[in-house]
């Protein structure tokens, strides 16, 4: 009798696997795109509407506030409806949202313009969670979260790049004329991607689908918390996320005479940074478990944004940028994988657009209070306020029973 065979693992892509990655990392990166513009802005939009830090900093807590209405109702239809219609209703939302800011001469307008775009990109990120959780087997999900989010900062650096050659000769509206660039992704979209085998099984077992609603997120006493503390772990990735991206910019151009032209090509280390730590913090889930690279992430992450506060010149600001890239927002790919494994399929986009938005919502008024800090402290103030939320981040990690390692 011949010995069997063994065969290697096949680790390549199905035609199918690699239109769900690119069409997710390019939502996820135009998406990026948008909340990008914003940080290179908004010393313009400050200096061009006369409006206070705190004002400022209220832009994006409002298009998180968006974010949270969008991805609670477009969560819970796609969950009902399918990924891929609501994926591309979503982006087209936010696209056209974002382009209308070249029409804001005003803060309400400028508020409104950035509510409604916030609708369209909450909405659209639990749909491509989703899409991914259910197109690849649950030992690659961390992985390819992450490099779906990876694709969100390629976006950022499209961003910087357009800001620098935009911002000087056209101003802040004629950055924000370019959003309408994901348009073009709908179009893929719509012809290149159909609804997961998963979805469509859910949907044809009447016996099983069941409508999906809020309230199946705290159906049991541990499955509220769980829904509670991983809400809480994102208030503090958005909110040092968010903080950092929306301010960094400015402290660079206030505190080292970088004019905003230049702090968004030096921005582009800090989102380099951030794509290492994403794919290493994939990896490291995948193999290691999420309790433990969650855990190594946030424990390096209160070190490290801290240490912003000793930079003095360009290039130890640049090693500092490059270090809170790294560990404060290589985790953000993770938080779809672990909420994907922890929920199923009926509730999968809702789970991913709750838990994120009202992360997101919450978490987004950091800009609000850094701003406030700025006006009034020392960036000392500033930075140990962050490392004390990546310290209660880390608690909440412990609590999650669910949260095994593999």
């Amino acid at each position: 009798m011949e010995a069997p065979i063994k065969h290697q693992v096949d680790t390549s892509l199905s035609p199918y696997q690699k239109k769900v990655i690119t069409s997710s990392a390019a939502g996820f990166g135009l998406e990026n795109m948008d909340v990008m513009f914003l940080s290179f802005a908004l010393s313009s939009i400050i200096t061009t509407l006369h409006v206070s830090g705190t004002q400022a900093g209220l832009i994006a807590s409002v298009t998180n506030l968006g974010m949270l209405v969008g991805g609670v109702l477009f969560g819970l239809l796609a969950d009902r409806y399918g990924r891929v219609k609501v994926f591309s209703q979503t982006i087209f939302i936010f696209a056209i949202a974002t382009a209308a800011m070249y029409f804001a001469n005003n803060i309400w307008t400028v508020y409104l313009c950035r509510f409604i775009a916030g609708i369209g990109s909450g909405g659209e990120y639990g749909c491509g969670i989703a899409l991914i959780a259910e197109s690849f087997p649950q030992k690659q999900v961390g992985k390819m979260t992450s490099v779906a989010a990876i694709g969100g900062q390629i976006g950022a650096i499209l961003a910087a790049i357009l800001a620098a050659l935009i911002l000087p000769h056209f101003g802040w509206h004629g950055l924000f004329l370019c959003g309408v660039l994901p348009v073009t992704l709908i179009f893929f979209v719509r012809r290149h991607l159909k609804e997961s085998p998963a979805f469509t099984a859910l949907q044809q077992d009447k016996s099983q689908h069941q409508k999906a609603t809020i309230s199946a997120l705290f159906k049991t006493p541990q499955l509220a918390w769980q829904t509670i503390a991983l809400t809480i772990m994102v208030m503090v990735q958005i909110a040092g996320y968010f903080g950092l991206m929306n301010w960094l910019p400015s402290i660079m151009q206030q505190r080292l005479g970088i004019s905003a032209a230049s702090s968004s090509l030096w921005m582009i280390a800090t989102i380099i940074g951030m794509s290492l730590g994403m794919f290493t913090f994939g990896t490291i889930m995948d193999k290691f478990g999420a309790r433990r690279a969650f855990a190594i992430f946030l424990i390096i992450s209160a070190v490290a944004v801290f240490a912003i506060t000793l930079a003095s010149n360009q290039w130890t600001l640049l090693l500092a940028e490059v270090l809170i890239g790294f560990f404060s927002n290589g985790m953000y790919g993770g938080y779809g994988a672990v909420i994907s494994r922890l929920y199923p399929v009926e509730i999968r986009a809702t789970a991913n657009n709750t838990i994120m938005n009202v992360g997101r919502a919450v978490g987004g008024f950091s800009s609000v209070v850094i701003g406030f800090l700025m006006d009034r402290y020392d960036l000392i103030v500033v930075m140990a306020f962050l490392s004390l939320l990546y310290v209660l981040s880390l608690g909440t990690l412990m609590t999650i029973r669910n949260l095994r390692e593999s």
